[in-house]
């Protein structure tokens, strides 16, 4: 297709080629509720084919670049993201600019509205707070959106590991984990339970990785320390740690891998009348704010979520480099008072 003809599409021309209304040719663009998965996604590829979401884009952008940036975190109840989101609304502050925050509860389709939503609404930068899918299959259409979005002009940058080719900060969640286990077991612990997220996330698979490398330099099989999988949430803990509690009644530790699951477990020992760290002693991470002011406070392992946000919306404001570049964050062990050494 000619340059002028891509530049002069209308929707009603994407709509006639697609054998639609207008309407459902918005809808299906927009992301917006109300069309069919097959009749949407057959508008969406028309309209790729013919180029109208690159030039509509650029239309947008017209005039100046996009003052808006849309964020899309995991849960926004977490203070994990409540703290990047703090340190990346604190770049757009100071650079005049408007952030939209969508939240997706780790639902890959629920992210791939979010993302479509986003860029209905024109924005110019789009960042992704939180973990990707080990399957790469499962993150494919979001790939596809956010390649034709850079192709119109917009920006993208991630945190945590993604199959998207995109620009990431890379938080240390392979040495974390491993740090917070090698503390555990320079301490004596040696029955030990792990609270776990979807292990279908790649922080998870990262931060496990951590942990079996510091198991098995301690000569260890980290096949026999108990994996249980819960959301990766506050009510996750708690549930992972009942199940610890009554499948695994001689654990001395559990480590959970982020500080909410971590909250989530403090809470079901103390239902329980389990004293920490004199009886089990617990650890999280990420370091979330009221990690300290726990009682008892919380060793967990800090990573500096605020500088992360900052971090990923300053690569994504960057001018677009020959290949995606990577800002790797190092994460460091706090220890506090929930960890002890086993009882005698």
């Amino acid at each position: 297709m000619h340059k002028e003809r891509a530049t002069a599409l209308r929707l009603k021309d994407v709509a006639e080629a697609a054998g639609v209304s207008i309407a459902t040719a918005s809808r299906s663009l927009s992301g917006a509720p109300g069309v069919s998965v097959p009749v949407a996604e057959r508008v969406r590829a028309v309209a790729t084919s013919l180029g109208y979401v690159a030039n509509v884009h650029a239309r947008s952008l017209a005039g100046g670049p996009s003052r808006s940036v849309g964020l899309v975190v995991h849960e926004i109840g977490d203070p994990y993201f409540s703290e990047i989101a703090s340190g990346l609304l604190g770049v757009g502050a100071r650079e005049g600019l408007t952030v939209q925050i969508c939240h997706t509860g780790r639902d890959p389709e629920r992210e791939l509205e979010q993302l479509r939503m986003l860029v209905a609404n024109r924005v110019g930068a789009i960042v992704i707070a939180g973990s990707g899918l080990v399957d790469p299959s499962l993150q494919a259409p979001a790939k596809a959106e956010l390649q034709a979005f850079q192709r119109a002009g917009g920006r993208v940058a991630v945190i945590g590991r993604h199959h998207l080719g995109v620009d990431a900060v890379l938080p240390d969640n392979t040495g974390g984990a491993g740090s917070v286990a090698q503390h555990l077991l320079d301490l004596g612990h040696r029955r030990v339970a792990v609270a776990t997220g979807s292990r279908g996330l790649t922080t998870v698979a990262d931060r496990i990785t951590g942990l079996e490398a510091a198991f098995t330099a301690a000569g260890l099989d980290f096949a026999d320390v108990p994996l249980v999988e819960a959301d990766f949430t506050r009510a996750g803990g708690k549930a992972a740690a009942e199940e610890i509690l009554d499948r695994h009644p001689g654990v001395t530790a559990v480590l959970a891998l982020n500080d909410d699951m971590a909250i989530g477990v403090l809470s079901a020992l103390r239902a329980r009348g389990i004293s920490v760290p004199g009886q089990v002693s617990v650890t999280g991470f990420d370091d979330v704010a009221v990690a300290g002011d726990l009682a008892p406070s919380l060793t967990t392992v800090r990573l500096p979520m605020g500088e992360m946000g900052e971090q990923a919306l300053l690569l994504a404001l960057k001018e677009p480099g020959a290949r995606p570049r990577r800002r790797p964050v190092g994460a460091e062990l706090v220890v506090r008072d929930s960890t002890a050494p086993p009882p005698a």
